[in-house]
């Protein structure tokens, strides 16, 4: 009986995987129904696949200027030209694509709260002045009063506020008094708790998202996917990384890490179940791989892959099986044999009878179940991995992408096949005008035979000397002109790709077509072109949105809640994909957050707009990394109590003797109102308090101890003086 065995997957996270048995290297027999399923799984989807695979040939060879084996030409065609404007349009729409994708230099992702966050406090506040701020006193009561807003809504759970502080509950732990919401008081000191944990989650998915060369990957993606009509991306998956060390004595010690990684798998190496429609809808899904005899070995290396069986493999040999149309992709046309085994990785729903009938054992939490769901390698017919799918909750971690959305398949619709009819029109019109071309450029020669002496050579060149023997001269041989129709072939030409261009959705001006003419002529009509063509890729950015970047996202937040746990990440986060963000043209967008910026600058609003969130926009929409050219408040408040302190503010000028201070007309020299007084050196005064503000927040964000704890409080306290301080100036002036 074969039997299966919980083992670390990654790190304390526990699998259910098949061991490796010491009759693995067997036929497998016991396992014969789980290598049929895979099997029949494997044929039901290249069948499903059979269409497809041809309109993707048929885009690959117009990119590459290929004529297919189906284009017929006639007899009187010479030319065998190919203009390569399916090439120019796919380029164009892929260089669009991850220019609006990676216009802020980042993976398009980003890590936020809930509009409503659950279990974690949006925000919470508490006020070191207030006797509710003293360590050790009892918190305000969780029930509240009718009326309070604090009552329990139905299907709710009690929920002290301390159990809702996310990152913050260890930091803050034995902090009395902190109370939901944004504080009222000029003391009090207001946390964002959920923001926080989204802000750590978010710097920790794009950490492990450049150590995997993610960027690199997600463009293959989207290339595949312009070209071909559909991408395809795996991840998040455990791989360990090695990174170079050499120790002290200068010693090679390399450092192994293991990190979650997603990578590119090629839209031919892809088979998912052919009765799904999208992603949602797959019971299965499998890639074929290509591998080398040392990538093979490698496996042996990962978890739960069984050694014995894949030496086994190797020993037998490479029997690698090309596919039809792998031939035909390569420019050379080699029939030669592929060097590699071919490896079929399964992920997907298996029947608990198919199992349990090839006597394999099931944990009891599985019992229940109808069907398992696992991740199954096959090569040789040998099952090289067998493990129930270690993902909570379970998914399958492959991501289908659209270019231009099919709704009755799962695979899209690319450039190349939406214009497929007007690059065949091109070719035919240019091939065409090429013809008529040399025709016209040279002339037809008629000779009357009957006037020249028999047995002489026809050919035509230059000193050429005919014997004539009768007729008048000049008549044996005539020069006539074939007609020039290349210009009317050529209009034909430029009508056709201008079709190609409302088919697509990518006008010849947006990717370096000169001459054109109208409001195309001035920067600024260029600019409102370029903008319009834009809005074309407004859907196809939006599939990327939600068909990968927001589907991945979320699978890197579930792998790093399952497999590297950590409370300070913790909360009611949601993954957001940006990449529609860059949408709007970034000369417009910056033109009205400029604009919203001096409206919001007023005396009367001003206290109404967040200011840094506006210069953060208009650095993102400058293409500038705004975490990298903007301060963080507490460098801002320390930049402005410096420069309180280096340029104190001058005193008023005192009045001129004899002036009457009370005089409100201006002409007896006294000020214009007692208020307009400027106070000495209150804006130095405000600016430091406001720094003691931000560095008792960070102190108690950052404080690991009691002492810690403590010194903040010493701050509060220092605030309190300073607050007190001020107090005192403004009823001196008074």
């Amino acid at each position: 009986m074969a039997e299966l065995i919980e083992e670390d997957l990654i790190e304390n996270a526990e699998a259910i995987a098949l061991e490796d048995t010491e009759d693995a290297l067997g036929d497998d027999a016991p396992l014969d129904g789980v290598l049929s399923h895979v099997d029949s799984a494997m044929r039901r989807a290249e069948d499903g696949k059979l269409y497809d695979e041809t309109r993707a040939l048929q885009a690959y060879r117009n990119y590459r200027g290929i004529y297919g084996p189906d284009v017929m030409f006639t007899d009187t065609e010479r030319s065998r030209v190919f203009i390569k404007v399916t090439k120019t349009k796919v380029l164009a729409a892929y260089q669009q694509i991850t220019d609006v994708l990676f216009s802020n230099q980042k993976f398009p992702l980003s890590i936020e709260p809930t509009t409503l966050p659950e279990n974690v406090a949006e925000s919470v506040h508490f006020d070191p002045q207030s006797p509710e701020g003293v360590m050790g006193e009892e918190e305000d009561s969780p029930f509240g009063y009718a009326g309070d807003g604090k009552e329990l809504k139905p299907g709710a759970s009690i929920h002290n506020i301390k159990d809702r502080l996310g990152p913050l509950t260890n930091k803050l732990k034995d902090l009395m008094g902190i109370k939901e919401g944004e504080g009222q008081t000029p003391t009090s000191q207001t946390l964002h708790p959920a923001s926080i944990a989204a802000k750590k989650m978010e710097k920790k998915i794009h950490d492990q998202l450049e150590e995997s060369s993610a960027s690199k990957h997600l463009r293959a993606t989207v290339f595949e996917s312009v070209l071909l009509g559909t991408g395809v991306m795996q991840g998040p998956f455990a791989e360990s990384k090695e990174y170079a060390n050499w120790d002290d004595a200068g010693e090679y010690s390399p450092v192994f890490k293991t990190m979650p990684k997603s990578e590119n798998v090629s839209f031919w190496d892809s088979y998912p179940d052919p009765d799904a429609r999208n992603a949602d809808e797959l019971t299965y899904f499998i890639r074929r791989r290509r591998m080398s005899r040392n990538k093979l070995r490698a496996l042996k290396k990962r978890p739960h892959f069984r050694k014995d069986v894949i030496e086994q493999v190797i020993l037998n040999g490479e029997e690698y099986q090309k596919k039809y149309w792998e031939d035909d992709l390569k420019d050379y046309g080699d029939t030669s044999e592929v060097n590699r085994f071919e490896v079929l990785e399964y992920w997907g729903f298996i029947d608990k009878e198919t199992a349990e009938d090839e006597g394999i054992d099931i944990p009891e939490q599985f019992k229940d179940a109808d069907e398992l769901q696992v991740n199954v390698w096959v090569c040789q017919n040998h099952i090289l991995r067998f493990v129930l799918n270690p993902f909570k909750p379970q998914r399958i971690p492959f991501y289908i992408i659209p270019y231009e959305l099919n709704p009755y398949s799962i695979f899209g619709i690319g450039v190349a096949e939406n214009m497929d009819d007007t690059q065949t029109l091109m070719n035919g019109f240019m091939r065409m005008a090429v013809d008529n071309a040399v025709l016209s450029g040279n002339l037809i020669i008629e000779i009357d035979e009957t006037n020249l002496v028999p047995g002489q050579d026809t050919d035509v060149y230059p000193g050429k000397v005919f014997r004539r023997q009768g007729g008048a001269p000049g008549q044996a041989i005539f020069g006539t002109k074939y007609p020039n129709i290349s210009n009317e072939n050529m209009q034909m030409f430029d009508k056709a790709r201008q079709l190609a261009d409302e088919s697509t959705g990518l006008p010849s001006f947006a990717h370096g077509q000169t001459g054109v003419q109208g409001i195309g002529r001035t920067a600024a009509g260029i600019s409102m072109l370029m903008n319009a063509a834009a809005g074309s890729i407004k859907s196809v950015v939006k599939n990327y949105d939600d068909y990968l970047l927001r589907p991945l996202g979320e699978g890197y937040f579930s792998f790093n809640m399952q497999f590297d746990f950590d409370d300070e990440i913790q909360g009611d986060l949601e993954v957001k994909a940006r990449g529609t963000d860059a949408l709007m043209a970034n000369e417009v967008r910056s033109q009205r957050l400029t604009s919203f910026l001096q409206v919001g600058s007023s005396e009367a609003l001003a206290p109404y707009v967040k200011f840094p969130y506006i210069l953060q926009e208009i650095a993102k929409s400058m293409q500038l990394d705004s975490d990298k050219v903007t301060n963080s408040p507490e460098e801002t408040a320390r930049i402005m109590a410096l420069q309180a302190q280096n340029n104190p503010q001058p005193p008023a000028p005192a009045a001129p003797a004899g002036a009457d201070p009370s005089d409100m007309t201006g002409s007896g020299g006294g000020t214009i109102g007692a208020s307009a007084v400027p106070v000495p050196g209150m804006d130095a005064v405000n600016a430091y308090i406001n720094y003691r503000i931000d560095e008792v927040n960070k102190i108690l964000q950052d404080a690991e101890s009691d002492v810690e704890m403590r010194r903040s409080q010493g701050g509060a306290r220092e605030l309190k003086r300073m607050l007190n301080m001020r107090e005192e100036v403004l009823a001196g002036d008074k």
